[in-house]
């Protein structure tokens, strides 16, 4: 073989490595991208969530500055009638409340994948476990503006739940109603905003 043509060759072959090695670069690069995006499109919703419970926080703290101010009592009557009131109140505070105020899209898309997350992995079993006993009506009516029947269990997030999710002012808290998420005022019991069909089917 001549000189020249085994140089070519080499250099052909050399060609070919580099062209191999930036496909799989890019490729790789690209990989990594994608997950890059989806946390910061989750922080972004995550980030909106936040920022309207907060609103609804502040509504309803200015609501409840209205009202005579509940005095430690044991008379559960006494208590009924006060979140009901505070619950009406609300009510009338934000007439046009409607799903997804709070669990926007954007919002939605990042519970998703924190909750597929925590409840696809290792510890799936023991976080699906835990929030079985004592679990609500999955068919029962969730409205928002409409206040959670006291008849009904209330569920307990698992700990990997709670800890995928953005913390919570005490005002609220979170519950799972079968395969629904939903946003709870804790003191009127009113159901803030609620996103169904997010949480996988029992397996």
């Amino acid at each position: 073989m001549s000189t020249k043509r085994f140089v070519q060759r080499r250099l052909a072959s050399g060609l070919l490595a580099f062209s191999l090695c930036a496909v799989a670069t890019l490729t790789l690069s690209g990989q990594s991208a994608a997950p890059s995006a989806h946390k910061a499109e989750d922080a972004k919703g995550f980030k909106e969530f936040t920022a309207r419970v907060q609103a609804y926080v502040t509504l309803q703290k200015s609501v409840v500055s209205k009202l005579p101010a509940l005095k430690s009592t044991d008379l559960p009557e006494m208590i009924t009638a006060y979140q009901e009131a505070l619950a009406r109140k609300i009510r009338e505070a934000r007439p046009h409340a409607k799903p997804g105020d709070l669990f926007t899209s954007s919002a939605r898309e990042a519970f998703r994948h924190a909750i597929h997350n925590a409840l696809e992995g290792p510890e799936s079993g023991k976080s699906r476990a835990y929030m079985q006993p004592g679990a609500p009506n999955p068919q029962m009516r969730l409205e928002v503006n409409s206040v959670y029947p006291d008849t009904e269990p209330i569920t307990a997030l698992s700990p990997e739940l709670l800890a995928a999710f953005p913390p919570l002012p005490v005002e609220v808290a979170y519950r799972v109603v079968g395969r629904a998420l939903i946003l709870i005022d804790v003191e009127s019991r009113l159901i803030v905003d609620v996103t169904r069909v997010i949480l996988p089917p029992a397996s």
